[in-house]
């Protein structure tokens, strides 16, 4: 493909050179650079491309995109000065891959909780539905039943062409897609075409990067403020934000909702472990999955492959038989005492409240609700204090520990903790800095019956310390320390 068709919809400046020449490759990563490519110059959140530029033209570009242009050009290769670079990589990306993502049914989940559930179980839904998909999403990325490491919530421009390719060559016609705030904030999804968006909740998160949560409202309603008029935006209606996400968009608005009139309505009629008995347009359907969150969880993919053209009944006679996503309220329960034990994502003040409320709502007697709980390192700091109130307001007994720290101490993550506990919360818990041991002292302090907690990590396999990721297991360390303790 020539330069000039990659660069299509571009906002462009200026340009010294053939932009007819022939491109092999488009790289934002100069490491993977190969000959024959065109090097896009993003300016990201910890590096500079433009300090790369020289080593890319060094291994073989033949064209640079940039938003600076350098004082003396490199005479050997095009130069292509844009607007933005991190946006010139998605229009490329998705050009040079032969825009797959116009051939697929691409819908789009955004919001603070829910995104990866309500993807994996969409991704679940359309392939019992008879489609072949792909998933992009926290847990994993599919490609059909092929399975892709995920290693971002939503992967860079390239990377995303590049899997929606190979979706499109496996003869997949569906895809669904978390959408995180940091994707949509560095353009990371511009040049993708979304048949639809769907709206989970917005709460405390991220203020590390967006620094004020009207910031990190106004970047999540922008993913809605582009959809194109012919694809849907289906927003949580009982979320006090949930309008707000639609107000600009040109999409077809439709709402969900538990608590009011909406094009999608739901009500719960029981809740317990054996999962959720809903009524869902004057059906009672039960599902597998537990607790309010993933009602909502099931009404927004109710309500997006309605959108999307599925027979109501067939829906939900499939989702009736789905289970979510791995490390979302994941439970076993130990052979001997019966302890109930439970992994879950929940790393947000808000996710762990659902979770904890849940967990109490399922309590038949007087069963002791323990939680071990740590907050991540290097990420939005003032969530910290909510988490360790949250924690110690809705648990029996509660430990502090590790989750990921990262390149903080361990220490002092607790220490921040612990500024959101009154006396009588004090008086709940103990900090275990050991994530093993932290775990160890819950399965010992459990009684049988008790119901164990463990938030924060949910389906990571690893724990990440000073730049190193070791293995860590959430929920085979518990299965090991419940056998290791005869529980």
């Amino acid at each position: 493909m020539n330069l000039q068709e990659i660069l299509y919809k571009v906002s462009i400046r200026a340009v010294q050179g053939d932009t007819g020449i022939t491109i092999r490759d488009v790289q934002t990563n100069s490491a993977k650079l190969r000959a024959g490519a065109v090097f896009v110059a993003v300016k990201g959140t910890h590096t500079d491309g433009h300090q790369y530029i020289s080593q890319a033209i060094s291994k073989g570009a033949v064209a640079v995109v940039c938003e600076d242009m350098p004082v003396e050009p490199a005479k050997n290769v095009v130069w292509v000065q844009v607007e933005n670079t991190a946006a010139a990589a998605g229009y490329m990306a998705q050009n040079f891959w032969g825009q797959p993502s116009e051939k697929l049914k691409l819908i789009g989940v955004t919001g603070t909780n829910g995104k990866t559930t309500v993807a994996t179980l969409l991704y679940k839904l359309f392939t019992a539905l008879g489609y072949k998909c792909g998933l992009l999403s926290t847990v994993q990325n599919q490609v059909g039943e092929q399975v892709v490491e995920a290693t971002h919530t939503t992967p860079d421009p390239i990377s995303l062409a590049e899997l929606m390719s190979r979706m499109v060559e496996a003869g997949c016609t569906h895809a669904f897609m978390e959408v995180s705030s940091h994707a949509i904030h560095q353009h990371r999804i511009a040049g993708l075409r979304f048949n639809g968006g769907i709206f989970t909740n917005i709460t405390h998160d991220h203020l590390d990067y967006h620094k004020t949560f009207d910031e990190y409202i106004r970047v999540k309603k922008q993913f809605f403020d582009f959809l194109p008029s012919d694809a849907f935006a289906l927003s949580n209606a009982d979320d006090k934000r949930g309008a707000v996400m639609l107000q600009n968009t040109h999409a077809k608005k439709e709402f969900y909702s538990l608590k009011t009139v909406a094009e999608f309505s739901g009500k719960i009629r029981e809740n317990n472990l054996t999962g959720l008995i809903m009524q869902i347009d004057e059906q009672e359907v039960h599902f597998r999955m537990i607790g309010e969150f993933n009602a909502y969880n099931l009404l927004a993919v109710y309500g997006a492959a309605v959108s999307s053209g599925e027979d109501k009944h067939e829906i939900l006679r499939c989702l009736s038989i789905l289970t979510g996503a791995e490390g979302r309220f994941d439970y076993s329960v130990s052979a001997r005492e019966k302890v109930i034990g439970i992994v879950d994502y929940a790393h947000t003040p808000d996710a762990l409240l659902n979770v904890l409320k849940t967990i109490k709502k399922l309590r038949k007697g007087h069963e002791q609700i323990i939680t071990v709980v740590g907050c991540g390192g290097d990420r939005d700091k003032t969530k910290r204090p909510l988490m360790g109130e949250v924690a110690c307001e809705y648990s029996d007994k509660v430990i502090f520990t590790s989750d990921n720290p990262r390149n903080e101490d361990p220490a002092t993550i607790i220490h921040d903790m612990e500024t959101g506990l009154n006396s009588a919360a004090r008086r709940k818990y103990m900090a275990v800095e050991n994530r093993k041991e932290a775990i160890r002292t819950a399965v010992h302090l459990a009684q049988p019956e008790d119901i164990l907690l463990i938030a924060g990590k949910g389906h990571e396999k690893y724990q990440e310390t000073k730049g190193v990721k070791l293995h860590f297991d959430d929920k085979e360390v518990m299965m090991e320390m419940f056998e290791a303790l005869g529980k």
